[in-house]
């Protein structure tokens, strides 16, 4: 489909939904192929929200599927009011504009935001229906997919060369190896992109006061991702004392779950995040251009530093001293121009 075929598609289901006459407004785009137009009628005072996902890239089912899972069991995604599954248009529930980065930006109390999204996760895994979805599963063959991106992409310009097969067969078995390792924690449903620019702040309820927005990539796994997710920001600093209140409350807030399983989660999965965050957006800037995310590279790789100095994280430190020793040193090829 043209781009012109997609803007005449775009128009006839904003005229079908009954918005033909309403202003539209572009949101910024972020890094995946889908966009989103706010749309607003001035008499009556109305909004909605056009998601823009162009099929083959994007497939709106699983947003229709997650979305009316979580508010079917009280959370605040937004409400579906028509959908064109197969040329990727839905319109939404306008949620506003009080992400919590633009609320964090304006100064708003960090405490009182932090403490309703990990209240939100504390709900989220101990509802009796959470799991009543089906959804992949988050598993080793998934989580070392995603840690792939590292020797993938950041690798070879650290290194000036492609890994080699037998680098690649003993960076997996690192992982393996950590993998394996883990206990057994009960999987829960994993939002997966839970930070600040994906949460809202809306005046409801608890724990409807957090509004969800990106969650189309949901599986089943380990509780301690979203946690991770949100307290291990690559896009904003976190003190670590605030880090540990937060981590506090949640174990408040969720009193049944084993602790010290948790956090050996927890930091495995922060380390291997961070890795495939390291990925991405080395990935975001070689291959589209993208290169807004290059700022976040040094927080990330810090990040990541904090977490492989555990023991548990030994096999993948080992690998990297041995293998790409100077991943802490950005290459110029990655570093933003001022």
């Amino acid at each position: 489909m043209t781009a012109v075929e997609r803007a005449q598609a775009l128009d006839t289901f904003i005229e079908s939904a009954g918005w033909s006459n309403a202003q539209r407004q572009p949101l910024q785009a972020d890094a995946s192929f889908r966009r989103y137009i706010r749309l607003a009628h001035s008499h009556p005072n109305k909004r909605a929200m056009v998601m823009d996902a162009p099929p083959p890239q994007e497939d709106v089912q699983p947003f229709i599927k997650v979305a009316r899972h979580l508010t079917g069991m009280g959370f605040s995604a937004p409400v579906i009011m028509q959908d064109d599954v197969d040329q990727g248009f839905l319109l939404l529930e306008d949620l506003g504009d009080d992400t919590f980065t633009n609320l964090l930006a304006q100064g708003e109390d960090e405490f009182h935001l932090y403490q309703a999204a990990i209240d939100t996760l504390a709900s989220l895994h101990q509802h009796p229906n959470c799991n009543d979805i089906k959804v992949p599963a988050y598993d080793e063959k998934e989580l070392q997919n995603e840690a792939n991106l590292f020797i993938d992409w950041y690798f070879p310009q650290v290194n000036g060369v492609l890994s080699s097969t037998a680098q690649k067969k003993s960076y997996t078995k690192a992982w393996s190896q950590v993998f394996s390792a883990l206990p057994k924690l009960a999987d829960t449903l994993v939002l997966r992109d839970f930070h600040v620019d994906n949460l809202m702040l809306l005046d409801r309820g608890a724990p409807a006061n957090c509004g969800l927005l990106d969650f189309q990539d949901a599986l089943m796994g380990s509780p301690a991702y979203d946690v991770t997710s949100l307290l291990e920001d690559a896009r904003r600093d976190i003190n670590p004392e605030f880090r540990q209140k937060m981590l506090d409350r949640y174990f408040e807030q969720h009193a049944n779950i084993n602790q010290h399983d948790f956090l050996q989660w927890y930091r495995v999965l922060s380390a291997q995040r961070h890795m495939k965050i390291i990925g991405i957006f080395t990935r975001l800037y070689l291959r589209d251009k993208k290169t807004n995310y290059l700022h976040h590279l040094a927080r990330v790789i810090q990040l990541l530093e904090n977490h492989l100095q555990h023991e548990q994280l030994a096999p993948v430190a080992n690998w990297l001293k041995s293998e790409c020793p100077n991943y802490k040193n950005i290459p110029a090829t990655l570093r933003p121009k001022r």
